[in-house]
């Protein structure tokens, strides 16, 4: 096994930003992640698990370590409402795959970029659904000791964008992940994903890179009560699945709609996305951040929380 050389993460990343991986390996199954994570110890260097890119910031300065892709693509039925799947697994080709077999409960996907995995990990959601809520288990393998272990959902200790995976703690790789879902046909899932998908391009810059949300939505019951009120009377508070404040009215409420900082731009579609306009560096977009979440603790007392990841 050798591992590829010196690889541009600009053309991994969705956002086309970053420097060179010092090391890179795309592994197929189960026994050659082991193996990488194996040689990448004997080699003591770093290692970074990526899944799609759809919502990784790579430095300019790129990565001095191994960037480790775990493209384990599998799809199979277990009995007739429950399906194994591979974290390496786009959202779209298991919604296909959903949608195929008249199977019901991740119509709230529809659009949603990235791997499977990596929507475990910060337990995706979006128009109240959640990856957490037809979950049943995960398989994982421990980095550093190659150990496997399953957990069942209450194990993920699933949260808002948040699961027991991205705890600094737990250094793990997700191998795949069992669901359950309901019998539905499959005109009205299609209809269903395919309205999500529509919404997605009419409110989402997808016509630029991008990363997707920069900053986690808000809960309500962080904010002051004056704040609270203003947001009701704005009538701009929503379920996702609990009551939050989108980032987006916080940023534009700031008046950053359209910010430029190199070729990094604040979207005017949806101010919680930063756009690549052509040539944008990391450290332009994370000026912009920077400037959004003083921004919003000025005017809101509220301390804007990633929902990407910056390497």
């Amino acid at each position: 096994m050798k591992f590829l050389r010196n690889i541009s993460l600009k053309k991994i990343s969705n956002f086309r930003i970053g420097g060179k991986a010092k090391y890179f390996f795309e592994a197929k199954n189960i026994s050659e992640i082991k193996k990488a994570l194996i040689l990448a110890k004997k080699l003591k260097t770093k290692i970074f698990i990526l899944g799609g890119g759809t919502n990784i910031l790579f430095n300019d300065k790129g990565f001095d370590g191994l960037v480790l892709i775990p493209k384990i693509k599998f799809i199979k039925k277990i009995n007739k409402n429950i399906v194994r799947v591979g974290g390496g697994v786009e959202v779209k080709d298991f919604l296909n795959f959903l949608v195929k077999n008249e199977l019901s409960g991740l119509e709230w996907a529809g659009g949603l970029p990235g791997t499977i995995g990596g929507a475990i990990r910060g337990n995706a959601g979006a128009f109240g659904g959640e990856i957490k809520d037809n979950l049943i288990q995960v398989k994982s393998i421990e980095i550093n000791t190659l150990k496997e272990k399953i957990r069942n959902n209450k194990e993920c200790l699933f949260d808002y964008r948040f699961s027991i995976f991205k705890d600094k703690n737990v250094n793990e790789i997700i191998l795949w992940a069992d669901f359950k879902f309901k019998k539905r046909k499959k005109e009205k899932i299609l209809k269903s994903i395919n309205e999500k998908i529509n919404y997605r391009k009419e409110r989402h810059p997808i016509e630029y890179p991008n990363i997707g949300s920069i900053f986690k939505n808000v809960p309500v019951e962080n904010f002051k009560k004056e704040f609270i009120e203003y947001f009701k009377n704005k009538n701009i508070i929503k379920t996702d699945p609990k009551p939050v404040v989108p980032s987006a009215f916080l940023i534009a409420e700031c008046g950053l709609g359209g910010k430029k900082y190199g070729d990094a731009c604040i979207s005017l579609k949806h101010t919680n996305f930063i756009v690549n306009l052509g040539k944008a560096k990391a450290k332009d977009v994370k000026k912009l951040m920077n400037l959004i979440q003083k921004s919003v603790k000025q005017k809101f007392n509220i301390s804007l929380q990633k929902e990407i990841i910056e390497v």
